[in-house]
């Protein structure tokens, strides 16, 4: 509660009391039984100090709060005097403080304080509001034990708790504070606060008059905070809050500025109460007439033509007046893709320059806007630092930074770095630049103030499935240091600051176990944008027997893997380009173990060694930013082919059916084992994103997917291997086999597609985001969506147009020890496969709940 009322009435109680007392001691200052006389202004000797009226307090803590001492020259009257009079009231412990002087001794005076004491709250009772609220209360007005309680104190916490309720929408509250003698301590009051807050009041009508330009349901629409009375409305409540009903007034000019009525007011705003108990707003408009701008005439500029200036500023002569636009086109909305006059400048070093619009002149209905340009000298960048960084080493950032010691000032360039350390996921979203502009030598100086985050993720957990108990234990280090890993004092805990990514995942059961390593160096050599990563996995499965509850290790199927890639940044078409290309190797070994081949469900091969040696290349483009994990603006888009040696051509061989290899025989066994020695295939596809912000903390993500899994020769069909399986979270449950896992929310895992998956599949999808916070500790957001997909055996089947539809609602949290946490309720439109011939709408998809854990963004 704000005190600073309570302390300007003490000082002025005191300067009134110093005023009286001087009045006093014009001539003498009297004591309580006879005068004193004293030489009005000489100085004397302060010889002692005597207080009455205490009850409290003692003599020793009135001369400590008066900032006297005895022996000290005292001039009466005199500025001491005064201070020791004023330092009283401000103890903030007296409701009066009068001084006499009691005695004279030659050159020594002695003084008589003569206080009252305030009394101290001792209990406080609210009434009227549960317990819970009656707490929150007497935190929030300061009401504890032992406060001095004055008549400030009872008035502003009336007013405090009044406007609460008010601010609520009950309008009628009312709040009554009582305070009497408490006879358990001297000098103690017990406070009773009693708060009936009535109904609450609701708007039933919002209504205008004097508006014909615009209609009374646009202008309710204005109104962002305050709405009418509406059966259904939950997501604003029709309350009435003064001040956000004064913001609409004025949102209400704004709407009607935006069209061209600059000289719109409001004439009148009355609220009328109804028999119901709620409340009607009236106002009345006078809209004035509808301006157009006339001709735009650029002063000033000498780097740009009126031509370039005019294309940035999209105004031409006779569109409607709009003096928002004008100046967000002048100096920026506020966004870092603002496309303005003042930016322009800003990105070509003219860092104190100057755009400015005036109307100068105003004719009819047209207005002539003058935009003067003060350009002044570049500006060019003497010294950038980073601060905040206690873990990632300097040269981490330094590289990712757009901005160098002699460049030109460049606001982009700046707010392109900020994107670029969001990206790099060590730091809190929020990097702020300080720009220290020297205007004497024309230069500027840049620090990067970050917050660091925890550059390391940790995953335990333990589960019960597929019979058996399955274990996981995952480890990320983000922001590794592999040249510390030797040094010993580099481990706190790890040796960390190097920006590079070390990751480690082992994941057993009775059935199968997992085992995984990768890493990751974004810098290869420390002096390009060139990223070299290595991973090498292992994984084991065996036949479970479900009716026996035995595993038996005699059936296995094991796949060995490694991948070594290197990725790129590009300098064209721009350095949000990249290219990567890698290299993998995967031995699939089946030992007795039953793995499905072929376009028949019957076809299996269950011994001897499936290769699949293939080459990834990538093209890709990321502008997203600035955040990794709740981008706000930019785009991402990916076109990816996968292959390997295309060798049934090369070898020419024949792969058709030998006419004795019948299901299960040994030939056929033997046949499958030669086909699919070496797999043969390639992959093609596209996805993209974009990013568009529509409000503050609120940011629509649109996504199309789309892939493409084909073979060089139809008589080996589609490789067994990197196949699509749509539906569900999207979350790989422990595959190395190359598939791709692609989620569509209201559909269980993986069961739009066929059981072996598909050869093409496409996605599309809406995803509607709020920010509820973005700190290191962690960042959540909610989300509602709307998506459609399906997956597709081969092109006979496919149809753009076929998909399976879903929508619903999740949220997402981060946070930096455990990656990203989160549940979705998506809603399935359409039928699973196998029933979309039905005619029971029962067999729709319907609800499913879907838990998201550490998926990447």
């Amino acid at each position: 509660m704000n005190r600073n009322s309570f302390l300007f009435a003490l000082i002025i109680t005191a300067f009134t009391v110093i005023k009286v007392k001087a009045q006093e001691t014009k001539n003498n200052i009297k004591n309580t039984s006879n005068i004193v006389n004293y030489e009005k202004g000489k100085q004397y000797i302060l010889g002692g100090i005597t207080v009455t009226g205490l009850q409290k307090f003692n003599e020793q803590t009135v001369r400590v709060y008066s900032g006297l001492i005895t022996g000290q020259p005292i001039r009466l009257p005199g500025d001491k005097l005064t201070s020791a009079i004023k330092k009283l009231y401000e103890s903030k412990q007296f409701s009066e403080v009068d001084v006499y002087l009691s005695k004279r001794d030659g050159e020594t005076v002695y003084l008589q304080f003569d206080v009252q004491e305030l009394p101290q709250l001792a209990k406080i009772k609210i009434s009227g509001v549960s317990k819970s609220k009656a707490k929150d209360l007497e935190k929030e007005t300061e009401l504890r034990k032992g406060v001095m309680v004055t008549d400030n104190l009872i008035v502003t916490t009336r007013n405090y708790i009044k406007k609460k309720y008010t601010d609520k929408g009950f309008l009628k509250t009312k709040v009554s504070v009582d305070t009497k003698k408490d006879t358990s301590d001297v000098n103690t009051v017990s406070m009773s606060i009693f708060i009936d807050k009535g109904d609450r009041i609701k708007i039933k009508e919002i209504n205008f008059s004097g508006n014909k330009a615009l209609s009374s349901r646009s202008l309710r629409g204005a109104m962002k905070n305050t709405k009418r009375k509406f059966l259904g409305r939950f997501w604003k409540s029709s309350k009435y809050i003064v001040d956000d009903y004064k913001e609409d007034l004025e949102n209400i000019l704004e709407k009607y500025s935006e069209r061209g009525y600059r000289d719109a007011r409001i004439l009148s705003d009355k609220v009328s109460w109804n028999n119901d108990n709620t409340i009607n707003l009236d106002i009345e408009l006078e809209e004035g007439r509808q301006y157009r701008f006339a001709d735009i005439v650029f002063v000033g500029n000498k780097s740009y033509s009126d031509e370039q200036l005019k294309n940035r500023l999209k105004i031409e002569k006779g569109d409607i007046y709009n003096g928002k636009i004008l100046k967000e086109r002048i100096s920026g909305d506020g966004t870092p893709t603002s496309q303005d006059i003042q930016t322009l400048y800003h990105n070509s070093g003219f860092l104190f320059s100057q755009v400015n619009a005036v109307e100068t002149k105003v004719k009819n209905d047209s207005i002539t806007v003058e935009v003067r340009i003060r350009e002044d000298e570049q500006a060019t960048i003497k010294k950038v630092t980073v601060s905040g960084n206690d873990k990632t080493n300097d040269h981490v950032i330094f590289r990712e930074l757009r901005v160098k010691p002699g460049d030109l000032f460049s606001r982009q360039n700046i707010i392109r770095s900020i994107r670029e350390i969001g990206q790099l996921g060590f730091f809190d979203t929020n990097v702020t630049p300080d720009v220290k502009p020297n205007y004497q030598d024309k230069t500027a100086d840049i620090d990067f103030s970050v917050v660091e985050k925890g550059g390391s993720q940790i995953e335990l957990q333990g589960g019960y499935g597929g019979g058996s108990f399955i274990g996981t234990l995952g480890l990320s280090f983000n922001n590794f240091s592999i040249r510390n890993i030797f040094n010993k004092e580099a481990y706190k805990p790890l040796p960390m600051g190097d920006g590079q990514s070390l990751s480690l995942r082992l994941q057993a059961s009775r059935t199968f176990n997992t085992y995984s390593f990768s890493f990751t160096e974004p810098w290869l050599g420390g002096k390009t944008p060139q990223s070299l990563s290595f991973s090498i996995y292992t994984s084991n499965q065996y036949r479970f027997n479900f009716r026996t509850n035995t595993v038996d290790r005699d059936q296995s199927l094991s796949i060995l893997g490694a991948q070594v890639g290197l990725s790129k940044r590009l300098k064209w078409p721009d350095d949000f380009f990249s290219l990567s290309q890698s290299i993998s190797y995967q031995r699939i070994a089946l030992n007795n173990y039953n793995y499905p081949v072929g376009s028949s469900r019957t076809d299996f091969i269950n011994q001897g060694d499936l290769n699949n040696l293939a080459y990834t290349i990538a093209f890709s483009r990321n502008s997203a930013g600035p955040s990794l994990i709740f981008p706000t603006y930019g785009s991402e888009f990916t076109i990816r082919a996968k292959a390997t040696l295309p060798y049934s051509l090369i070898t020419g061989k024949d792969y058709s059916k030998p006419d004795d290899a019948y299901s299960g025989s040994p030939e056929e066994q033997a046949y499958f084992a030669d086909k699919y020695k070496w797999l043969e295939y390639y992959k093609l596809s596209a996805k993209g994103k974009w990013y568009s912000q529509l409000a503050n903390k609120l940011v629509l993500m649109s996504n199309f997917e789309l892939g493409y899994l084909g073979t060089y020769n139809n008589e080996l069909g589609i490789t067994p291997v990197e196949r699509y399986f749509v539906g569900g979270d999207g979350i790989a449950q422990g595959q190395l086999d190359g598939r791709e896992v692609i989620g569509l929310r209201g559909y269980e895992n993986n069961r739009i597609s066929s059981i072996d998956g598909g050869s093409i599949y496409n996605k599309f999808q809406l995803e509607l985001r709020y920010s509820i916070t973005d700190k290191p500790s962690a960042s959540i957001y909610t989300l509602g969506f709307l998506e459609a997909g399906n997956s597709y055996d081969n092109f006979k089947e496919y149809n753009p147009f076929n998909l399976k539809r879903s929508a619903g609602l999740g949220v997402r949290i981060f946070m930096p020890a455990f990656g990203l946490l989160g549940i979705d309720f998506g809603y399935g439109f359409d039928p699973l496969p196998g029933f979309e011939d039905t005619i029971d709408p029962t067999q729709n998809s319907g609800w499913q709940t879907h838990f998201i854990i550490g998926r990447q963004f």
